[in-house]
């Protein structure tokens, strides 16, 4: 099976490598509700791959960073470098603050995406 990047070595030549194992830096927000079994993952956000503009769209989210895990909701942001991830930061938020949040998420990524250079 032929892969669609151009990476050729070792046990993948003369095929691209596959794109789950290319390494590469990206950035996101995971969305957790909290279950009687412990906190279940619901959604995420994808921002990009460059770390400033994914701090910075973070840090203007609603919630409580000192004890997040005493809210039913919590978004975390996290890396993935060389397809491990990391925990950045979380917070924990009310409904009306992910609702929010989401909005906020939004319209940032947006201009992450279609503004930025």
């Amino acid at each position: 099976m032929k892969f669609s990047n151009s990476l050729n070595n070792g046990f993948w030549a003369g095929y691209a490598i596959p794109p789950f194992i290319i390494m590469e830096t990206a950035f996101y927000i995971l969305l957790y509700i909290k279950t009687p079994q412990g906190f279940e993952s619901f959604g995420r956000f994808y921002l990009g791959n460059k770390e400033a503009p994914a701090r910075n769209l973070f840090d203007k989210l609603k919630g409580n960073d000192q004890n997040p895990d005493d809210r039913i909701l919590q978004m975390d942001l996290m890396e993935t470098r060389n397809n491990l991830p990391v925990n950045i930061k979380l917070i924990g938020c009310t409904l009306e603050e992910m609702a929010e949040n989401c909005k906020v998420i939004t319209k940032e990524a947006f201009k992450i995406f279609t503004l930025e250079p």
